[in-house]
């Protein structure tokens, strides 16, 4: 049995196969000097972390907020200049934007 390459190679004898690098474009973020603070709080009897305190543009910190969520499979929100995401996640977040090149403070608890 033909591969398709090879399938292909009789229905286009002339063409010849040029190779295009794929980019994988990943969105950068700025990073900011002050470290991001990390806390959590109980709202309506539920835990839920917090990230505030970025200074750029509220698009990059949207773009934040869905990679962290997705990394936790978890959901959450972005209102008021803050990250909030349902349960109590600081350690794995902090070391999210750690990996990413943000400095973090812990607050609280």
């Amino acid at each position: 049995m033909n591969s398709l390459e090879d399938q292909l190679k009789n229905l286009f004898p002339d063409h010849e196969p040029s190779e295009v690098p794929v980019e994988k474009k990943e969105p950068s973020i700025w990073l900011q000097d002050e470290p991001l603070l990390c806390k959590y709080e109980k709202r309506k009897g539920k835990p839920i972390t917090i990230i505030e305190g970025y200074n750029g543009a509220d698009h990059d910190f949207k773009i934040l907020s869905k990679e962290i969520k997705q990394l936790l499979s978890v959901g959450g929100s972005f209102k008021n200049e803050q990250i909030i995401i349902q349960g109590d996640y600081r350690d794995k977040i902090m070391k999210f934007l750690k990996d990413k090149g943000f400095k973090v403070k812990r607050v609280g608890g």
